[in-house]
């Protein structure tokens, strides 16, 4: 091959200038695809000798134009950076402000909601080890939720006993915020969960908010009014009604799933009222032996946990049938369903205001 021709690649000064020279070595009437082409019109001794030349002055050229475009591609964004400049004091127009994704909203909610009660916010972290995950909540080794199909398991690296996980709930927070703290203690924690599913409904990263209370005296009746009062201020009805069904979670007893009444209105289906009912959240009494490996006495502390999606509660509450959509990123969901920057939260005002 020539070094003309790749002194000319090497010399193109911009990327429209390179395209060209692409299409005229490598386009459909190419010169090198011109040469492919009349390889089968060779004899077999011919084709023989000819083929790898041409086959090889084709990736020098591909290889050569590729290296010029990510030069100038670089040279392109340093001088962006060097000379563009964005003024972050300017006020932002309408037409190009971004917007509050609806789960941050939520959480901003459930945040203003059990304040008002006298909850703080934990946080924990997202990889968390098989003890706080699993073991300290009262799931032994081989409980159904430590299996594979559920939990996404990380390779375990030296020097550790066994694997970390990706947190499958935001319970591990009760757990270290127990630690942390002591008691009594009243505190929810919002945050991302990971477990392997996917549909309409489910997705492998979603975001769950779980509240924990440790007191002296804590009954089921204090849980219930706290579930009762959190839902009539998030969904903003008097008329929310709620039922509890006995079921069976490792880290309470007893333990139950709440379901709260719903009705038609306008064609679609709202929290409030009686003429069914959906699941909403499970619950219940923090059990005796996860007290004890908080490291306090289960004799002398009770309390209530409970948790629930804030992606399903901003589906129930803002019209949204699809979960999938909250991760898509598009940018016509988001700004139907995102909130302005100013849009903040409070009782007074109505907390989806």
């Amino acid at each position: 091959m020539p070094d003309a021709t790749l002194d000319r690649i090497a010399a193109a000064k911009d990327l429209q200038e390179l395209d060209s020279i692409r299409v005229a070595l490598l386009g459909k009437s190419g010169e090198i695809t011109a040469k492919l082409k009349s390889l089968g019109s060779m004899d077999p001794d011919t084709r023989a000798a000819e083929a790898p030349k041409i086959h090889a002055e084709r990736e020098a050229v591909t290889n050569a134009i590729a290296s010029r475009k990510d030069a100038l591609e670089n040279a392109e964004l340093a001088r962006k950076l060097a000379t563009e400049k964005v003024d972050l004091s300017l006020p932002a127009s309408e037409s190009i402000s971004g917007t509050v994704h609806p789960v941050s909203q939520v959480m901003d909610e459930l945040a203003e909601i059990f304040a008002d009660l006298g909850f703080s916010v934990a946080e924990g972290p997202e990889i968390e080890t098989q003890w706080y995950n699993f073991t300290a909540l009262n799931m032994p080794e081989f409980h159904p939720a430590r299996a594979m199909q559920d939990t996404f398991y990380l390779e375990r690296q030296e020097g550790e006993d066994e694997a970390r996980v990706l947190r499958t709930h935001t319970s591990p927070v009760q757990i270290r915020a127990g630690e942390k703290h002591g008691a009594p203690i009243y505190v929810i924690a919002p945050g991302r969960v990971y477990r392997s599913d996917s549909d309409a409904t489910h997705t492998p990263m979603f975001h769950q908010v779980e509240g924990l209370v440790l007191d002296k005296g804590i009954t089921l009746g204090h849980l219930k009014w706290t579930l009762e009062t959190f839902l009539k201020a998030f969904f903003e009805r008097d008329d929310v009604v709620l039922r509890m069904r006995p079921s069976y979670f490792p880290f309470t007893e007893p333990s139950a799933e709440v379901d709260v009444g719903w009705s038609m209105e306008k064609g679609r289906r709202v929290v409030g009222g009686q003429e069914g009912w959906m699941e909403v959240l499970g619950s219940g009494m923090v059990h005796p032996r996860v007290i004890a490996n908080i490291g306090l006495d289960p004799n002398e502390w009770q309390g209530f946990a409970f948790g629930c999606g804030i992606d399903r509660l901003a589906m129930l509450k803002y019209g949204m049938d699809d979960l999938r959509a909250f991760f898509d990123g598009d940018i016509r969901w988001l700004k139907h369903y995102g909130f302005r920057a100013l849009d903040v939260p409070t009782l007074s005002g109505g907390v989806g205001a």
